[in-house]
């Protein structure tokens, strides 16, 4: 079974245009992320990785530091069409087909290996797609609350059913709790699952996902994880175990200053 890391990195972000090159700690976002799936591809048996871009600042970023890119088309919509986009070229340029698909974003810099690997084993455990969480301590709903107060359409909650498959995502936080002290005193952690917006699909499913007109819930919360769910496809979440550094996702200048604080506190697992 052959599974392809793909890292979509888009220059033309309408909120933070120029993200993945970026520099985090003077490590560009990009270089960041597409080591974590360099390792991650020597962990998972018969697994390679590369970058799908549009723009020809990022390929000629990757083409400094060894990274290998692949240019995709400019009109596609989300990361996970660049992703298949990225695989069928691999498919056409080496003749090798792609079994699994893991869509590792552009800028997610600080996403444990362990995570990656553990999406690798969902799909060959026979999940369709996979996805990771953090069951949030109330000290880390407490931050995450404070964060959003601030930029609010950074980071996504989701909510499980007993299979520990996705019952729905958004970017307020889900669940709401009622009599909060009351649940506090029964319940260890919280009720509040974080998304890792971190994806492993076969390639079915991900063909079935592009080729699905965008949802209306997708287009709502911007999310486009939704459209799997209101088409009625099964979601499987994997529980992870949460990082000193907490956020998973650049999504805003705030988020990078977050970040920057984060390694000053808890050291940079760039490696």
């Amino acid at each position: 079974m052959q599974t392809l890391i793909v890292v979509p990195a888009r220059y033309a972000s309408t909120r933070f245009p120029g993200k993945p090159l970026a520099k985090i700690n003077g490590i560009s976002m990009l270089r960041r992320t597409a080591r974590t799936a360099q390792l991650a591809s020597k962990s998972i048996s018969n697994a390679q990785y590369v970058v799908a871009t549009d723009d020809a600042r990022i390929q000629a970023h990757c083409a400094e530091h060894d990274i290998p890119c692949v240019m995709t088309p400019a009109d596609l919509k989300t990361g996970s069409d660049r992703a298949l986009a990225a695989a069928e070229q691999m498919t056409a340029s080496t003749g090798m087909a792609f079994d699994f698909i893991i869509n590792l974003q552009g800028d997610a810099p600080f996403t444990p290996v362990n995570q990656i690997v553990a999406l690798a084993e969902a799909l060959k455990g026979g999940a369709e797609v996979a996805t990771p969480y953090i069951q949030l301590s109330w000290q880390a709903l407490a931050d995450l609350r404070e964060h959003k107060a601030k930029t609010p359409f950074s980071g996504t909650c989701v909510i499980v059913n007993q299979e520990n498959e996705a019952i729905w995502f958004s970017k307020n936080i889900i669940p709401a709790i009622r009599k909060e002290d009351v649940v506090k005193e029964s319940m260890s952690l919280s009720p509040v699952r974080r998304h890792v917006g971190l994806y492993a699909y076969t390639q079915k499913a991900l063909k079935t996902f592009t080729q699905s007109p965008e949802s209306a819930y997708e287009k709502l919360e911007g999310l486009e994880q939704l459209r799997l769910l209101e088409n009625g496809i099964v979601i499987s979440c994997v529980s992870v175990e949460p990082t000193h550094i907490t956020i998973s996702g650049i999504d805003s200048p705030e988020d990078l200053a977050l970040a920057e604080a984060l390694i000053a506190k808890h050291g940079d697992p760039y490696q």
